[in-house]
């Protein structure tokens, strides 16, 4: 009954853009081969994804190869869509939405949805976060590590993180459009397996200064690639805060007391690395996450869990009941890419579909 709470989807299809103030930026799709398909931004090739981003049935099939019982599914971060205007974000919204719950209709037993929300507009996120928790499909939400460059901790998000609070609902924050890229030399690529965690722990430690995490001591939040370097900076944050009066005036708990309370996914890629944050943050606060379905993705994660030798009891938890308590209780009712995508052969104009 294994459940992964960090996968990913894309939409079948992008409706051609009707708003006003941002066609250059809304996403379209071509056909990349072997039912890959490309996602086009601006006339040009943004990445190429695989056909199980929307086809249930693949999904389904990789997951029992997995032996993964339920996944949750979540946006393709860059469809956040938290540069577009508010009313923009809203039509993205509601594509991306519809395209989760579609999918977790197939399988409810097998699927739940963390939706998306304009969060560019906190009170409006809020409202749009009340309505999305009526459909019983969705456990709750996937936010960026930043909103358009604004940190998590800032207080005009509280509208939305009382909201959440109060429904009791999932968020799960994924590393988007991470600072530092500058400092990299190399393929893309990079951003993902560097600056991503580097991002989230300076995500995580916004929340915490900023107050948010204490104000809101019952927010279900989630943070993606094991907290990124966080574990490595929660050590100097605790110290900082034992001894230095400016900080205890941020936080009226300690980092390490919050830092238990909050849930980071396994997809750390290494058995000691997983020991360490079970040490740090506790066994009740360690869920399953693979990025599936892209390049980067744990493709064994039980494997990987075995690997680290957890006690049964550990195991247990990290396998299905964290992620029980985190999605919000019961069920509701080798590689993806098995040849290589083609390069676009036309650039695809308006909702250009698969």
């Amino acid at each position: 009954m294994a459940t992964d709470i960090h996968t990913h989807i894309v939409p079948a299809a992008f409706p051609a853009y009707a708003g006003r103030s941002g066609e250059a930026a809304w996403p379209s799709l071509c056909p990349a081969g072997c039912g890959h398909r490309h996602v086009m931004i601006g006339g040009k090739l943004f990445r190429t994804v695989p056909s199980c981003t929307a086809m249930a049935q693949e999904r389904l099939a990789d997951m029992d190869r997995q032996g993964i019982h339920r996944q949750a599914l979540s946006p393709m971060p860059e469809l956040l869509s938290y540069k577009f205007s508010a009313d923009d974000a809203q039509a993205m919204a509601a594509v991306v939405n519809g395209a989760i719950a579609a999918m977790v209709e197939t399988a409810p037993a097998r699927f739940t949805g963390l939706g998306m929300v304009p969060l560019q507009a906190p009170a409006l996120a809020a409202a749009a976060l009340r309505d999305l928790m009526r459909d019983g499909r969705f456990s709750g939400v996937e936010i960026g590590t930043n909103i358009a460059g604004v940190p998590l901790g800032d207080a005009r998000f509280t509208p939305f993180f009382a909201m959440a609070e109060k429904l009791g609902v999932a968020i799960f924050v994924h590393a988007f459009q991470p600072t530092g890229l500058e400092r990299l030399s190399g393929p893309p690529v990079l951003g993902a397996l560097a600056a991503f965690p580097c991002e989230t722990a300076l995500a995580i430690t916004s929340l915490m200064t900023s107050g948010t995490l204490s104000r809101f001591p019952g927010l279900k939040i989630a943070f993606s690639h094991g907290g990124g370097a966080f574990a490595a900076l929660l050590p100097r944050l605790q110290h900082g805060w034992r001894t230095l009066p400016t900080l205890q005036a941020l936080m009226p708990e300690s980092p390490a007391h919050i830092a238990r309370r909050l849930y980071y996914d396994t997809l750390v890629y290494d058995a000691p690395t997983l020991r360490h944050l079970v040490h740090m943050f506790g066994p009740t606060q360690l869920l399953i996450g693979t990025d599936y379905p892209f390049e980067i993705q744990e493709t064994d994660p039980l494997g990987a869990l075995a690997a680290a030798r957890l006690p049964p009891a550990q195991l247990r938890l990290l396998r299905e009941e964290n992620a029980r308590h985190f999605l919000g209780g019961a069920d509701q009712s080798s590689s993806p890419w098995p040849c290589q995508p083609q390069p676009p052969t036309t650039t695809p104009t308006g909702g250009a579909t698969t």
